[in-house]
């Protein structure tokens, strides 16, 4: 089965903020392991990063900008989004498909907002997903602690069953590209 990497919102204004997500520069030292796997391995790697008309991430800020200690290389994909489906009126459904893609691996920023609905709208098309576990984060929020929230999407975006495709929770250690 053909993968791709999913790189979700790992931006400058997320991640170097005046809170920083919780273990930031570990995730971005996992990503960067994972695409630098997948590239070797002739697996598709997907930037995507947020865009908003006004606020933090405004196209063409510094906050906007993918984080500065993520290894792109030109060979890999950059999807520009509006909203935390990184699917919702951008062309990843095209290129997933065009590439014979049937299966997502997903790491980035944020577990429960784009992260979340990323995963879920992929098996909702199709894709299996895998999540990996230890290379997505938050923010500390009232209610929950970043290692919480992560934990628990890690917990129940697995059970979600109902979409078909199966929705698999990994750590970077345990992640394999095979075709």
């Amino acid at each position: 089965m053909r993968s791709a990497v999913l790189v979700i919102d790992v931006q400058m204004g997320l991640f170097e903020g005046k809170e920083r997500p919780f273990d930031a520069d570990q995730v971005i030292q996992k990503i960067n392991n994972i695409t630098n796997t997948a590239r070797t391995s002739d697996v598709a790697v997907i930037f995507i990063q947020h865009q908003q008309e006004k606020g933090l991430l405004v196209k063409g800020s510094k906050d906007w900008e993918l984080h500065h200690n993520l290894e792109i290389k030109d060979c890999d994909y950059i999807i520009q989004k509006k909203t935390p489906d990184s699917f919702l009126r951008t062309n990843l459904d095209e290129i997933l498909s065009k590439t014979g893609i049937e299966n997502v691996i997903i790491c980035g920023y944020a577990s429960e907002f784009c992260v979340d609905t990323t995963t879920r709208r992929a098996a909702a098309l199709g894709y299996s997903v895998t999540l990996i576990g230890d290379a997505h984060t938050t923010h500390d929020k009232d209610h929950a602690s970043a290692r919480t929230i992560r934990e628990h999407h890690n917990a129940t975006l697995p059970d979600l069953t109902s979409f078909g495709p199966q929705i698999s929770v990994v750590k970077v250690k345990d992640l394999r590209f095979t075709d």
